[in-house]
């Protein structure tokens, strides 16, 4: 399973983006495809119809995975462990979720969660095209 990141989601409903070929080659792979509930939070802020938010849903064989007790007391350990850094928190709750999971992470924000392979995150690059 590969837990996407938000911009992997909005990438999908983005025309013309080159990353909706990776997604389509995962499925094709029969990879399974979720995401943590805080980047289905992040996705759903928009903006977009509701037609795209049900297409992205449908790809999600994997599904969206509830944020747990487990995984919000992982994110504050990678919190604290990656320097408190504002505006990160989302991040380490994300990489939570997979890392818990032990499923990497589809991004194209690899310096954002590169610090977190240290402490156990295993990544799914997605080139920036």
């Amino acid at each position: 399973m590969i837990h996407l990141d938000t911009n992997i989601l909005i990438d999908l409903v983005t025309v013309a983006s080159p990353q909706v070929a990776l997604v389509r080659d995962w499925l094709a792979d029969g990879k399974l495809l979720a995401v943590s509930s805080i980047a289905w939070s992040e996705f759903c802020n928009g903006p977009h119809s509701r037609q795209q938010k049900d297409a992205v849903r449908a790809i999600l064989n994997g599904g969206v995975v509830a944020f747990s007790e487990e995984h919000a007391e992982h994110a504050s350990r990678l919190f604290h462990y990656t320097g408190r850094r504002r505006g990160s928190h989302a991040d380490c709750m994300i990489a939570a979720t997979a890392l818990c999971c032990r499923n990497p992470v589809a991004t194209r924000n690899i310096r954002d969660f590169e610090k977190f392979i240290p402490h156990g995150l295993m990544m799914e690059a997605v080139p920036t095209l």
